[in-house]
C-alpha cells in the first residue's frame, strides 16, 4: 500500500481549485502532463511528478478500480497498485491484464506502437484525477453476460467425501452406513460417485452395497447433458412436482435439462418497484428479519429504490425513511427476485431422461432391474408471479403423471397446488397457502391421497407378474392451520391445529409462548407449550395430552448454556407421565473437542441420561452421542465421522472441511514465523483458516475468481505473504495446487541520494517481500524480508542500483529499521563493490 503523503493530499486540493482556472498554452494537447501543471505553484510542481499520486481507473467508460500511479514528466503513467476495485463491473481477469500492462510504464496520449490489448489512447486528467483508457471495444455493445465462461483447457480434480455413521445398543445389534461421495473434473466434463455400504442392524447381520451414481455431466450455457448411471430426478426445475408411488431408482441411460451452474448472479432490480416519498433529503434504511442489508441516499419527492443490490429471492423487507436523523415513516414491502428465472424472454424450464432401470454393485433384491424408464418435467413461467409445472414419467411400466402451479396472489399471499396420479395405484393433492403481515404469519395446508391397489403387480425375473400382497382401499388426507405472531420484539406465540385421518386418525392442538429476556443479569429464553395430540402406540392408543415449560441460560463463561424445563405428558401405558430435565451445554474454541453437552431427565420410569460431543481435527470431522433410558436403563450411541480427500497438481489433501462449492484448492504454507495463522478468502464466498503445512480451501466451481491470503485477527505479525493472492477457474471437482510463503519483515526507513548527496525522486525500492517509492525528498517507507536484506533501485525499467543491508549494524526501533542515506552511483552494480551509506554496508 502506498499512503497519501500530507503534501500529496493539499496538492490534490489544490489541483481542483486552479485546473480549470489554468489557461492552455497554444499547441498543447490533452496528453501534456506538463501544460496540465502549468498553473501550479513551483514548490507543488515537485510533489506532482515522480511522487504516488491517488487516481481513479475508468476502462471504456467503466470503472476499473482506484490506484496508486506515478506521472513523469515525459508523459509516462506508471502503476504501483490497484487500492480499491470492490464496485468495478469489469473481471478480475480484466483488470490483471491491464495490471501487468501498466506496471510496466504506459506513455499518455494516442498509441503509436505495441498496443497491446486494442489500445487507442490513454489520458490523464489532472482536473478530477481521472486515467482514461480507451479501447478498440470502445464503440461496442456493453451487453452483461449471462454465463460464465468455462475454463480454457478445463480442469482436473478428484474430491471425495468419506462418511460412516454406526449405531447401537444394549438390546440392538450394531448396525451402520458407509458412504463415498466424489466429483472429478477431466477437462470440460465432471463426474460423481456415490458408493453405499450399510448393515441394517438386529436379526439381519447382512452387509448390503450399491453403486447409486456413475455418471459424467457437461454444464453448457443454460443447460446439462449428463450421461451415465444415475437416479432419475428432477434437476434444474424451479419448482419439484410431487409424484405417487414408487419413485425411480438407478438407470442407465441420458439426462439433458435445464441448469443454472454458469449462470452469472448479476444484480437486477426487482420485478416490483419499490417507491418512498420523501419531503426533503433523507436517507433509506432497508431491513430483513431484523438486519440491515442495505442503505441508500435519496432527495425529496417521490422517487423508487435502487434494488439491484438486494439479495436474490422473493421475501419482504421492512423500509424505513429517515429524516433529519429520526425515522419518519416503516412500511413492509416484497422483494420480488426469483433466483436466476425472472425473464420473460426465457419462461421454459425442462427436465427429461430416458434410459434402462439396472442395478451397479447391489446386492439388494428389491431394487427393481430391467424396465425402460422415461420422463418429462416442466416449468413455465406463465406471469412473473405465476409458475406452472407439469410432468410425466414410466416407472416399473406405470405412468405416473403431476401438474402444479405456484401462484403469488398479491405480496403478501402466495399458494401453491400440485395434483398427481400413478396408474393402477392412486391419485394424490397437495395444497399449501401462505399469508404473511407485518407481525406474523399464517399458513395452511391439506393434502390428501386416494389409493387402489388392488391392481397393483409385481413383475418378477422371469417374467411371472403376482398381486402386491399388501393391498389397501381408501384416503388419507392430513390438514393444518399454523399461526406465528410476534406480540413484542421478545414475546411471540404460536398455534397448530391439525386434522388427519388415515394411519393417524384426529385432530391436534399445540399452543405456544416464547419470551426472550434476563435472569440475574444473563441473557435467557422461556417457552410454554400445551399440547393435545391423537394418540398412538407409543401412548398406549390415548390422547397425548400435556404441558411443558423450559428455559436456557446462558450462565458461566462464554460458550456456556444451561437449559431445563418441567411438564406433564401420557406415558407409553397410557397414564400420566410427569417429567423433568436439566441440560448444560459448552462450546470450546483451539481444541479438539468443538462442543460438549449433558441432559439429566426424570420421568415416572426414573431417571435418564444423555451426553452429546461433537470434534474436529486437521483431517477428520464428527459427533457422538451415548443415552441411557429411564424406561428400561438400556444404553444406546452412535458416531459419526466425515473426511474429504481432494487430489490435484500432483498433489493429495486430507481435511475435515467439506468441499460444498464444488472446487477446491490444496495450499501449502511454509513459514518462518512461529505459531502464524492465516486466512483465505474466496471473493465468491467463504474463509478458510490456514496454518503452516498443508491446507484446503473449498473455493467456487465455474466462476473465475481469486482466493486472498491475510493474517487472521487484528494484531498482525511483522511478516509479509508472498503471493497475497491467486486466482483460480475450475469446473466442478476441479483442485488447483498454490505454494504460499509467510516472510519475517522490517520496515525499513531511509533515503537515496546520487553521487552528489542530491535527493532521488520518483525511483522505485523493490525487496522480494514488497517494494516503495522515494518521495519528492528522496525519502521512502517499505517492508523487507528480514531473511533476504537486499534493495533494488529502478527508474524508468532501469536497474540503477542494487545494496545489501546489514541489519545488525543499522539502528533499529522495534521492527524499524533506519538506514539512513543510500547512495545510488554505478559502481553499487558491481558485483565486487562495497559502499558506505548511513553506517550501513552495502554490496550488489
Amino acid at each position: 500500500m502506498f499512503p497519501m503523503t500530507p503534501i500529496a493530499g493539499a496538492l490534490a486540493l489544490l489541483l481542483c481549485a486552479n485546473a480549470s482556472a489554468a489557461p492552455t498554452a497554444p499547441g498543447t494537447t490533452p496528453k501534456s502532463l506538463l501544460s496540465q501543471a502549468k498553473g501550479l505553484p513551483a514548490e507543488f510542481e515537485s510533489h506532482f511528478f515522480d511522487v504516488p499520486l491517488a487516481v481513479r481507473v475508468e476502462l471504456n467508460q467503466q470503472y476499473l478500480g482506484e490506484a496508486m500511479v506515478v506521472l513523469t514528466r515525459d508523459d509516462r503513467i506508471t502503476l504501483l497498485e490497484f487500492t480499491d476495485t470492490q464496485d468495478s463491473p469489469i473481471s478480475n481477469l480484466e483488470r490483471e491484464k491491464w495490471e501487468q500492462l501498466l506496471k510496466q510504464g504506459q506513455s499518455l496520449g494516442a498509441c503509436e506502437a505495441n498496443c497491446s490489448s486494442g489500445l487507442l489512447a490513454m489520458h490523464y486528467s489532472l482536473e478530477n484525477s481521472l486515467v482514461t483508457i480507451l479501447t478498440r471495444d470502445v464503440e461496442r455493445g456493453t451487453e452483461t453476460k449471462r454465463y460464465h465462461d468455462q475454463p480454457e483447457g478445463g480442469s482436473l480434480g478428484l474430491i471425495f467425501n468419506n462418511q460412516l455413521n454406526i449405531n447401537g445398543g444394549q438390546e440392538q445389534d450394531t448396525g451402520g452406513r458407509y458412504g463415498l461421495n466424489a466429483s472429478s473434473s477431466l477437462g470440460n466434463w465432471s463426474q460423481s460417485l456415490d458408493l453405499q455400504l450399510s448393515r441394517l442392524g438386529g436379526p439381519d447381520d447382512k452387509i448390503y452395497h450399491a453403486v447409486h451414481e456413475l455418471y459424467t455431466q457437461r454444464e453448457l450455457e443454460g443447460t446439462f447433458f449428463r450421461l451415465g448411471y444415475f437416479t432419475p430426478s428432477s434437476d434444474g426445475l424451479n419448482r419439484q412436482i410431487r409424484s405417487f408411488g414408487a419413485n425411480p431408482d438407478t438407470a442407465v441411460g441420458v439426462m439433458y435439462g435445464s441448469s443454472d451452474s454458469l449462470v452469472i448472479d448479476n444484480p437486477r432490480p426487482s420485478v416490483y418497484p419499490i417507491y418512498v416519498t420523501a419531503s426533503r433529503q433523507a436517507s433509506v434504511e432497508i431491513y430483513r428479519n431484523g438486519l440491515l442489508i442495505n442503505t441508500q441516499a435519496v432527495s425529496a419527492g417521490l422517487q423508487s429504490l435502487d434494488t439491484r443490490p438486494l439479495p436474490g429471492g422473493i421475501y419482504e423487507v421492512e423500509v424505513r425513511l429517515v429524516e433529519d436523523g429520526q425515522t419518519s415513516a416503516t412500511s413492509q414491502e416484497l422483494v420480488y427476485k426469483p433466483n436466476n428465472w425472472s425473464s420473460t424472454e426465457d419462461r421454459w424450464r425442462y427436465n427429461l431422461f430416458a434410459g434402462r432401470e439396472t442395478r451397479l454393485w447391489s446386492n439388494w433384491e428389491d431394487q427393481p432391474s430391467g424396465f425402460t424408464t422415461a420422463g418429462v418435467g416442466l416449468n413455465y413461467l406463465l406471469h412473473p408471479r405465476v409458475i406452472l409445472g407439469a410432468s410425466t414419467r414410466q416407472v416399473q411400466d406405470k405412468l405416473q403423471v403431476g401438474t402444479s402451479v405456484d401462484w403469488t396472489l398479491a405480496s403478501n399471499t402466495s399458494l401453491y397446488a400440485n395434483v398427481y396420479q400413478t396408474q393402477q395405484y392412486g391419485t394424490g393433492m397437495d395444497l399449501q397457502g401462505l399469508y404473511s403481515y407485518l407481525n406474523g404469519s399464517v399458513v395452511a395446508s391439506h393434502n390428501r391421497s386416494w389409493l387402489d391397489t388392488r391392481n397393483t403387480y409385481e413383475t418378477l425375473q422371469d417374467g411371472t407378474r403376482i398381486r402386491q400382497r399388501q393391498v389397501y382401499v381408501g384416503h388419507t388426507s392430513n390438514s393444518s392451520l399454523s399461526v406465528n405472531h410476534r406480540l413484542s420484539n421478545k414475546t411471540s406465540v404460536n398455534g397448530r391445529l391439525a386434522y388427519s385421518e388415515g394411519n393417524i386418525q384426529g385432530t391436534g392442538l399445540d399452543l405456544g409462548w416464547t419470551q426472550r429476556g434476563q435472569l440475574r443479569g444473563s441473557d435467557a429464553n422461556w417457552r410454554v407449550s400445551v399440547f393435545d395430540r391423537p394418540g398412538t402406540t407409543s401412548t398406549g392408543d390415548k390422547r397425548n395430552r400435556g404441558v411443558d415449560l423450559s428455559v436456557s441460560v446462558a450462565l458461566g463463561g462464554p460458550g456456556e448454556y444451561w437449559s431445563g424445563s418441567i411438564g406433564t405428558r401420557t406415558s407409553r401405558d397410557g397414564a400420566r407421565d410427569n417429567n423433568a430435565s436439566l441440560s448444560y451445554r459448552r462450546s470450546l474454541e483451539d481444541h479438539v473437542l468443538q462442543s460438549v453437552s449433558g441432559t439429566v431427565l426424570a420421568d415416572t420410569y426414573g431417571v435418564g441420561l444423555s451426553s452429546i460431543a461433537s470434534f474436529e481435527t486437521d483431517s477428520l470431522f464428527g459427533d457422538g452421542f451415548v443415552q441411557r433410558s429411564s424406561y428400561n436403563d438400556n444404553l444406546t450411541g452412535g458416531l459419526n465421522l466425515s473426511s474429504t480427500v481432494a487430489v490435484g497438481g500432483s498433489k493429495a489433501a486430507v481435511t475435515a472441511t467439506p468441499h460444498g462449492r464444488g472446487a477446491g484448492m490444496i495450499v501449502d504454507v511454509e513459514a518462518d514465523v512461529d505459531d502464524v495463522v492465516l486466512r483465505a478468502d474466496d471473493l465468491t464466498g467463504g474463509s478458510t483458516t490456514l496454518r503452516p503445512g498443508r491446507n484446503f480451501v473449498p473455493i467456487t466451481a465455474y466462476k473465475n475468481s481469486q482466493v486472498t491470503f491475510d493474517f487472521e485477527g487484528v494484531h498482525p505479525p511483522a511478516a509479509n505473504i508472498q503471493p497475497s493472492r491467486t486466482r483460480y477457474h475450475l469446473n466442478k471437482g476441479g483442485v488447483d495446487y498454490r505454494k504460499i510463503s509467510v516472510m519475517r519483515t522490517v520496515t525499513v526507513l531511509g533515503r537515496l541520494v546520487d553521487g552528489q548527496g542530491q535527493p532521488l525522486r520518483g525511483h522505485h525500492v523493490i525487496n522480494h517481500a514488497s517494494r516503495g517509492i522515494s518521495e519528492a525528498d528522496g525519502f521512502f517507507s517499505m517492508e523487507m524480508n528480514a531473511g533476504s536484506p537486499t534493495l533494488e533501485v529502478r527508474h524508468a525499467n532501469e536497474l540503477f542500483c542494487r545494496f545489501r543491508l546489514d541489519p545488525e549494524t543499522a539502528n533499529r526501533e522495534g521492527d524499524v529499521l533506519m538506514i539512513g542515506d543510500l547512495r545510488c552511483t554505478p559502481d553499487t552494480l558491481a558485483d565486487t563493490a562495497v559502499a558506505e551509506a548511513g553506517g550501513v554496508k552495502q554490496r550488489s
